[in-house]
């Protein structure tokens, strides 16, 4: 078994005197980040898809070890709603073969209002390569069902295990890994607050119970404000 805590991101300027010494170059982060994790996850990535040769700078760039989520397009997830899936799949495959042994997960993360629809969920997984790991976070409630969960099961694809304001917080695993996705404690809003102790405590004691059932753990945390990912992030890694 082989868990990984992160972040979501890790470009921010707030983080400033929390990860980063003062005045650290944008370009300089990265290097700073990898020095504190060994995985991260990339949000980037869903507004703007980068051109295979950045794939390829991480693959070199990145130390040994280390594993590198990418969050998959919106021009795929929110655009197309994943119908007609397969320019965009060519060329995350592309990317990802350049990404070589620094990969870990596809984030696919699906719009609110795109309810549930078995067959297009199923179509799109079938096209993917299944030498890519795979976590669908469904926003739309229909989807939390049986039925979807057994279909990703199917496909060796993780439900996306989530945690924030509104998202309802279901502890699956249909994969091999689980995927988890910390968004912040605060009830009003997403990407707020920081976890308390006994809210890590808790995660932690989930995180084992999966690394008991056999399985890997990627977890990341998405309440940058303040800093707040790279206190969580960090003090769970030492409760586990």
């Amino acid at each position: 078994m082989n868990t990984r805590i992160g972040t979501s991101g890790w470009s921010y300027d707030h983080w400033e005197n929390v990860l980063y010494r003062p005045g650290l170059a944008a370009r300089d982060r990265l290097a700073a980040y990898v020095e504190r994790f060994d995985t991260v996850e990339l949000n980037a990535s869903f507004y703007r898809w980068p051109r295979d040769t950045t794939f390829a700078g991480w693959q070199r760039r990145l130390p040994a070890g280390f594993q590198l989520s990418v969050k998959a397009p919106r021009g795929l997830t929110h655009a197309k709603k994943l119908y007609d899936p397969g320019v965009w799949i060519e060329r995350i495959a592309r990317c990802w073969h350049e990404l070589g042994d620094k990969r870990a997960v596809l984030v696919v993360q699906l719009p609110p209002n795109l309810p549930r629809d078995d067959a297009r969920l199923d179509y799109f997984l079938a096209e993917l390569p299944d030498w890519i790991r795979v976590t669908v976070e469904f926003r739309h409630p229909s989807w939390h069902v049986e039925e979807v969960f057994e279909l990703l099961e199917r496909h060796g694809a993780a439900y996306c295990v989530m945690s924030g304001a509104g998202l309802p917080c279901i502890l699956r695993a249909t994969a091999p890994f689980v995927y988890v996705r910390l968004h912040g404690p605060d009830r009003g809003t997403l990407y707020g607050g920081s976890y308390s102790d006994d809210d890590l405590a808790w995660w932690a004691d989930r995180i084992r119970e999966w690394e008991n059932d056999g399985r890997d753990v990627f977890a990341y945390f998405n309440n940058d404000g303040g800093g707040n990912a790279v206190r969580n992030a960090e003090t769970l890694r030492r409760l586990l």
